[in-house]
């Protein structure tokens, strides 16, 4: 696919997911390093911009809100932007095709098993949303029916009907959602068919997916981003790493294969019981997984005086807490590789770790997100001499 190439979306306007999808694919890379250099140049220099070489049908986690038209007809959809009016999807450029067939087929089975929507202004109705991963190499296909009650009537029935169509789906998990929330998923999960997760392989490694946990939604560049991360670290062997922020422990399971001992740390419980799975699955014994805050973790890690030579993070949009730094300027690791998924916190970060003993050696900004306006970046910090 030449970089030059543009996209056409019948609902772009409406929709609001893909800010940048009037611009060509090449002219998006150079609108994202722009953006991404000018908030980092005081602080060091990008080294490039790296890009899908097929940037379309990337998102492999897909969410989808069902209601009806002014007609009655069942709808499948997005949010527009800012609101909770639906602006109905058949197909979308970002989402995997596979995950949008089988939204399309659970529309259709929705009205042959008489099961109804979820009205948010009354609250009557059953279907709230539907959620599907799918896996980038490994093809299992993991279905999340988000109801507003437990009972959903002849599930059997209807996740036989499902898999007629769709053999590839793995596991199928009923989420009960009962609350007036903005929250898609509820906190009650019953497992109906498959083991209630998925597998997928990144960087030679094999993951857990659960449907809460965190798995980055675009693997083919998460592999980019987390070989990229390592290449900075320039772990040797005789390092301990911290993973703060650590998810599913995806980039702590790869530095793994080369460090002496990592440690992670994460908030999600769903997410760190996926991450010790995961390192028993691929033989790691030299990571451990610990459920706490991060920025609690960092401070009695500096406390307690032990040495850490290497740290990444890949914290929230919002950034990390003045907690978190200060205690992670305390431990004085000699490097930091900082993931990021909004360069505006990146530079407010950085700002204060440059003015606290470190300096940005090098970065580079990956492209997760094409069509948006959204950049992930990851930098390389070091002590000043």
């Amino acid at each position: 696919m030449s970089q030059k190439d543009t996209f056409a979306c019948p609902v772009y306007k409406k929709c609001g997911g893909c800010q940048i999808l009037h611009m060509d694919y090449q002219s998006q890379l150079n609108f994202k390093r722009g953006q991404a250099a000018k908030l980092l140049k005081p602080y060091g220099k990008l080294e490039e911009m790296i890009g899908m070489e097929q940037p379309v049908h990337y998102r492999h986690k897909v969410h989808a809100v069902f209601g009806r038209d002014r007609k009655g007809n069942i709808i499948s959809g997005v949010y527009k932007e800012g609101t909770h009016q639906i602006v109905p999807v058949e197909d979308c450029l970002l989402e995997n095709e596979k995950a949008d067939a089988v939204i399309q087929t659970v529309r259709k089975l929705l009205k042959s098993f008489k099961i109804k929507t979820y009205d948010e202004d009354t609250g009557y109705g059953l279907l709230r949303h539907l959620l599907v991963r799918v896996g980038y190499h490994t093809g299992q296909i993991m279905v999340v029916l988000v109801l507003g009650s437990p009972i959903m009537p002849s599930k059997n029935n209807f996740v036989k009907a499902l898999r007629r169509e769709h053999p590839e789906i793995t596991t199928v998990v009923v989420n009960v959602n009962d609350k007036r929330t903005s929250m898609v998923l509820g906190e009650k999960e019953q497992v109906i068919y498959g083991p209630g997760y998925i597998e997928d392989k990144l960087c030679g490694l094999t993951f857990k997916i659960s449907p809460k946990s965190f798995y980055q939604v675009n693997p083919c560049m998460a592999q980019k981003l987390y070989e990229k991360a390592i290449e900075y670290a320039g772990i040797s062997g005789r390092e301990t790493v911290l993973d703060a922020y650590c998810g599913t422990g995806t980039i702590g399971m790869v530095a793994a294969l080369k460090a002496k001992k990592v440690i992670g740390v994460e908030l999600n419980r769903d997410a760190v019981r996926d991450a010790i799975t995961g390192a028993k699955k691929n033989g790691l014994s030299n990571i451990r997984f610990y459920q706490a805050d991060a920025g609690d973790f960092m401070e009695e890690i500096a406390e307690s005086g032990e040495r850490v030579d290497v740290v990444f993070m890949d914290p929230p949009r919002s950034g990390s807490s003045e907690k978190f730094l200060t205690s992670l300027i305390k431990l004085k690791p000699e490097k930091i590789i900082y993931i990021s998924c909004n360069p505006e916190t990146l530079a407010r970060d950085l700002h204060l770790l440059c003015k606290k003993g470190y300096q940005m050696k090098k970065g580079a900004a990956i492209d997760m997100f094409p069509f948006t306006d959204d950049i992930e970046a990851v930098c390389m910090l070091s002590k000043k001499p």
